[in-house]
């Protein structure tokens, strides 16, 4: 199977680190050229500089704007005016008793994580309908199936993404534009490292606390262990392609067998 995104143009949203970076590196190697997207022209840098590393003829656009406001959007379109893969995969998380979560949490989760994305598709998919091409994935997560009881904010953002790319994907239909949601499972990234040890503790090696881990808080798990971001980004790289024209409106599973359902 070959994956082939020359020709193509591409944004991954939070893109310095973790599965954004992993996705960012993905669509650069199928030969997309693709835009890193962080809030600062240091870390993006970084960035660019670990993509590189993989895939030394990457053809990247630096793209230091914050996406959650106004004026970051405009900054990302004058850097990057069309788009024909559009990946949003910026969010935050982290552990809050439910009852402690204020007002002002409950609108900057469903701010960052879901309307990040949605100003974007709003600025994006009209172009990609009128080209009569185009590629909209939103990262959601387990967490929107299986609202996690430390995190209820985080979960009802990640169940809202999954309406969110319904919508837009019928908003789409019949334009040659798919839309579509993943459904991440527990990943192995520096921020879930740093969640995992405020569950398990520091005193652990970091392989038994990751078991740990996953036997305490997330049993249902098929694969056992944390996914390694690579493993989300060959899917977010299958579904950039034309070889995924068919599917769209649907919330694709790379949970490693987490959420305990046939269908998602």
């Amino acid at each position: 199977m070959q994956i082939d995104l020359q020709g193509r143009t591409a944004l991954v949203t939070g893109s310095t680190q973790g599965i954004g970076l992993a996705i960012a590196t993905a669509l650069a190697g199928a030969g997309a050229r693709v835009g890193v997207n962080g809030r600062s022209d240091d870390s993006v840098s970084r960035a660019a500089a670990t993509i590189r590393t993989s895939v030394p003829e990457a053809d990247l656009v630096e793209v230091a704007a914050d996406v959650t406001t106004d004026d970051g959007v405009a900054r990302v379109v004058s850097l990057l005016p069309e788009i024909d893969i559009l990946t949003n995969n910026l969010g935050i998380f982290e552990a809050r008793p439910a009852l402690e979560i204020t007002d002002e949490e409950w609108r900057r989760y469903f701010d960052v994580n879901v309307m990040s994305a949605v100003r974007l598709i709003r600025t994006y998919l009209p172009g990609m309908m009128t080209r009569g091409w185009g590629r909209v994935q939103n990262i959601a997560s387990d967490s929107a199936v299986v609202i996690p009881v430390e995190m209820v904010h985080y979960g009802m953002s990640k169940t809202a993404l999954l309406a969110v790319s319904r919508g837009f994907a019928k908003e789409a239909a019949g334009s040659g534009v798919t839309v579509n949601s993943v459904i991440a499972g527990p990943t192995h990234t520096g921020g879930v490292e740093d969640f995992v040890r405020s569950l398990v503790g520091d005193e652990l090696p970091w392989d038994e606390a990751q078991a740990e881990f996953m036997r305490v808080h997330r049993p249902q798990s098929l694969l056992q262990r944390l996914i390694e971001p690579e493993e989300i980004g060959n899917l977010v790289a299958y579904l950039s392609s034309p070889l995924a024209s068919a599917t769209t409106g649907a919330a694709v599973r790379v949970d490693g067998g987490y959420v305990d359902s046939i269908v998602p």
